[in-house]
């Protein structure tokens, strides 16, 4: 029996929330007194490998094949669902993101295996197996069990946090069977961004909004999110106009992100827009109408024209930066 982990890796080094599921996976595995075990698919080297045993991993399964440049979802399922049979896994963790949503539900129904989706913490109960998800667009909480004997959770990111606890993890190489009927798409070309920040890996985020008026004054908001080591995002209304690219979209129907630090300028905070950004530590908002449901989100807000506050803070940034 054991705890298995699906990680994730861009360009063969893995991402940051590949630490903070593995940290998660490690506590469920204590609790239920077993071990965690960790799979990788795609080109990582060994020593990348070894930084799972950091956070708990005591056994770490890497799948590397040329056919699997990107993600393919029934050969992912596929491939999972053989090392959870090999590993006599019980409970199975993802990330809540595109791609957790991509093969978490796939492998549940392959397995006949119970998910919960969302989660937002440790199961408070393993006899009934029970935990807390996110619903209606995670503005509330439900306690879910789950009773199949295979338990699939997807896990918000930085819903858990990362936590050290080091193992001396031994790194396995699997070779699984694959049918030509998992592999019905194949990947021809990636064109790669090169030299931004992932929106949904950074750890501060700089947001736009319709309040910035135009495209052509993106300029302050770019320049603070450099000062700041930050990733670059806008609403939807900002993305359908063109101002920015569907890239940077967050809400609903764009990409879901939970950076420690959300500035949200000339935002307003629709309801599609809060779903996808509530999951954020810290909401700045800055905004010039006082009653912007943004504000109701955000632990910190700003009352004022975000042309004009802009500047100013990119002032105080850079003479913090000077003085310390």
């Amino acid at each position: 029996m054991s705890v298995l982990v699906f990680t994730e890796n861009w360009d063969g080094k893995f991402k940051k929330l590949s630490f903070e599921l593995v940290s998660y996976a490690n506590e469920i595995a204590k609790k239920l007194n077993t071990s965690t075990t960790a799979l990788s698919i795609g080109k990582v080297e060994d020593d990348e490998l070894k930084k799972l045993g950091t956070y708990g991993a005591v056994k770490i399964i890497s799948v590397e094949n040329d056919k699997l440049k990107g993600l393919v979802n029934q050969a992912y399922t596929s491939i999972i669902s053989q090392v959870v049979a090999k590993e006599n896994a019980t409970v199975v963790v993802f990330a809540n993101n595109y791609m957790g949503k991509a093969v978490a539900p796939r492998l549940s129904v392959k397995l006949k295996a119970g998910l919960a989706s969302g989660v937002s913490a440790l199961p408070s109960s393993l006899e009934p197996f029970t935990i807390k998800k996110k619903v209606y667009s995670s503005k509330a909480f439900a306690n879910i069990v789950v009773k199949t004997p295979v338990k699939i959770l997807t896990l918000f990111q930085n819903a858990f946090g990362i936590t050290e606890s080091p193992a001396n993890a031994t790194i396995e190489k699997f070779s699984p069977e694959l049918k030509d009927s998992d592999l019905k798409t194949e990947i021809l070309e990636v064109s790669k961004h090169t030299g931004k920040l992932l929106l949904t890996d950074a750890e501060i985020v700089v947001s736009g909004g319709r309040g910035m008026r135009g495209p052509e004054n993106w300029g302050p908001i770019e320049e603070l999110a450099s000062l700041l080591g930050a990733a670059t995002a806008c609403s939807r209304p900002v993305s359908d106009e063109g101002w920015r690219t569907h890239e940077e979209h967050t809400g609903q129907t764009g990409k879901i992100i939970a950076p420690n630090l959300y500035i949200a300028c000339g935002i307003s905070g629709a309801i599609q827009h809060l779903a996808g950004v509530s999951s954020s530590k810290c909401i700045v908002a800055i905004n010039k109408d006082p009653d912007a449901p943004i504000f109701e989100a955000a632990d910190y807000g700003i009352i004022g024209d975000a042309l004009k506050v802009l500047p100013e803070l990119i002032i105080a940034v850079k003479e913090l930066k000077a003085s310390a």
